[in-house]
């Protein structure tokens, strides 16, 4: 742990806010415009939050949520939350009403934070839709246990308080007894409850404890050698285990400054990067590209920056040695995890080659084991497809409250069945192939989208691109692929099926090409493929436009 020392680390999350805002009192904590928060003032302002919290009636292991952007209320309602004893429930800022309303109910939350407007949404009228009638007499009334409704702004409509009417009703509650409250948080007790996308099935609420937490994201910082006054641009979002534990969770155990940012554009992130003086970036691969594209981007300073990892897609070789040669970027790292395992599995390691950066996720982290299997549960040599399984520490208890669907994922003798199909090489690195519903047939062979979308990326005028398995006559099934040309490239559907057979096996080759403007992703960077089969079955593809 870079600072001084101060006694012994933390081993909960309440501990470890009142640890940094010690151990880091001066340094900066939070930067967001005229926001600018030391270690100290951060530890202040949560405390008055759980005091808030207390006074509202959250008792140890009630599920508090948190519906809205990245912004420092954020971070002070959530830490406000855990330290006050609650279980933190993030709520995806890309759900509708009904959705947030379902995972509400699920979790019985007691306290809900929500935004005001967002992206020119109401999300407190989307809530009022989806849950505003019900036999409860609470903020609304469809969710009958939930008691309180706090709107992160200086309005709100009837039944719901505003933050400062919140944080004023806890000024009564003492320091002591805070403070107390903080201090019966146990290692083992959970500390998040974080939902799935649920793109396969209904989103399901991983249990992830205190413990689990601060160990993985101690080994994620070091690993990735995060250091005391780093400033670290935090665009993933914090309903998104990387977003909270790799971004937040991280920042206070390394005394960094967190800077939240909401909504990812291009031109305000490099604006972004340059003012802050920005070391750390983590994100999906097209948030890099798009910056490296960027028309602008050599009018802006951006040699401040030392750090990205980068992840959840295929990542092209080009854009890591991009990252090194064009913006000086001195580490460059790929990571692979997910909720159910608390966000990180493996990770490449400084000083790794390009080719071991672009073409794996690196290695499995400390006291974590990684193993592939073929479909009888064999392990599976190197060199080998199969389905990946995780075991360690930071694999989550379970779904919440949902046993059956836990026994699905978890064996009895503790591996996690991720649904990723990967392939391990002799030195463990693993490289993740496609999910195992995404895998396709042509023909006998087992046709894996991430391989053939990373053959794809080696076109250059192909800047994104997603592969998904469709009907064939013949074959049975053949791959179609959604496109994205870089600017002024004119590379037809011809010209990319004709290049594919000169670089790929036949049954690789996609029988089809559609050319869009942007493909559907969610807000961790996945491509959503649901939504690219809907198009090939003539429904809507979402974000998925087609080229002008």
């Amino acid at each position: 742990m870079n600072g001084p020392a101060s006694g012994p680390e933390p081993d909960t999350i309440p501990a470890l806010v009142r640890t940094a805002a010690t151990r880091y009192a001066e340094r900066e904590a939070v930067a967001d415009g005229r926001t600018r928060l030391t270690y100290a003032a951060l530890g202040a302002r949560v405390e008055r939050a759980a005091a808030a919290c207390m006074a509202a009636g959250v008792e140890p292991g009630d599920r508090v949520a948190v519906w809205a952007p990245n912004t420092p209320d954020w971070i002070v309602a959530a830490l406000g939350a855990v330290t006050a004893g609650a279980v933190l429930v993030p709520v995806n800022t890309r759900f509708k009403g009904a959705e947030a309303a379902y995972v509400l109910e699920r979790t019985r939350a007691r306290l809900l934070f929500v935004t005001g407007t967002f992206l020119g949404t109401s999300y407190v009228a989307a809530l009022r839709r989806a849950a505003g009638e019900g036999p409860g007499s609470g903020p609304l009334p469809g969710l009958p246990l939930l008691r309180d409704a706090v709107v992160l702004s200086d309005d709100a409509p009837e039944t719901f308080r505003t933050w400062r009417e919140f944080l004023a009703a806890g000024d009564a509650v003492p320091s002591r007894r805070v403070r107390e409250r903080a201090a019966r948080a146990a290692p083992d007790d959970p500390s998040d409850i974080t939902f799935t996308s649920g793109t396969t099935g209904h989103p399901k609420g991983a249990v992830i404890t205190h413990g689990q937490t601060l160990r993985v994201y101690a080994t994620w910082s070091e690993l990735a050698g995060l250091e005391a006054g780093d400033r670290y641009l935090i665009v993933n979002p914090f309903f998104h285990t990387f977003g909270y534990k790799a971004g937040i969770i991280a920042c206070l155990l390394r005394g960094a400054t967190m800077l939240p940012h909401p909504v990812f554009h291009a031109d305000a992130v490099l604006a972004r990067i340059a003012a802050e003086r920005v070391s750390v970036l983590p994100g999906p691969p097209t948030l890099h590209q798009s910056l490296l594209d960027h028309p602008a981007r050599r009018q802006y300073d951006l040699s401040a920056l030392r750090l990205v990892v980068t992840g959840a897609a295929v990542v092209p070789l080009a854009l890591v040695e991009r990252l090194r040669a064009e913006l000086k970027v001195g580490t460059v790292l790929t990571a692979y995890g997910l909720t159910e395992a608390s966000g990180t599995v493996t990770m490449c390691r400084r000083g790794d080659p390009a080719e071991v950066v672009a073409g794996t996720s690196g290695r499995a982290i400390p006291g974590t084991e990684v193993r592939v299997v073929g479909p009888g549960g064999a392990a599976l040599p190197p060199g080998e497809p199969g389905e990946v399984l995780v075991r360690g520490y930071h694999v989550m208890r379970g779904y919440f409250e949902e046993p059956r669907e836990t026994a699905r994922v978890l064996t009895p003798d503790g591996w996690l069945r991720t649904g990723d199909v990967g392939v391990l090489d002799p030195d463990g690195n693993l490289r993740i192939t496609d999910r195992i519903k995404d895998m396709y047939v042509v023909g006998g062979f087992n046709a894996y989208p991430a391989e053939i979308e990373q053959l794809l990326l080696g076109h250059p005028d192909i800047a994104d691109v997603a592969v998904v398995g469709v009907p064939h006559p013949r074959l049975g099934e053949a791959g179609k692929a959604f496109a994205v040309r870089h600017a002024g490239a004119t590379v037809t559907a011809d010209d990319l099926i004709a290049w594919s057979r000169r670089e790929m096996a036949n049954y690789k080759v996609p029988r089809e090409v559609e050319f869009v403007a942007r493909l559907p992703r969610n807000a961790s960077g996945k491509v959503l493929k649901g939504r690219l089969r809907n198009r090939c079955r003539g429904e809507s593809a979402g974000s998925a436009e087609p080229a002008g």
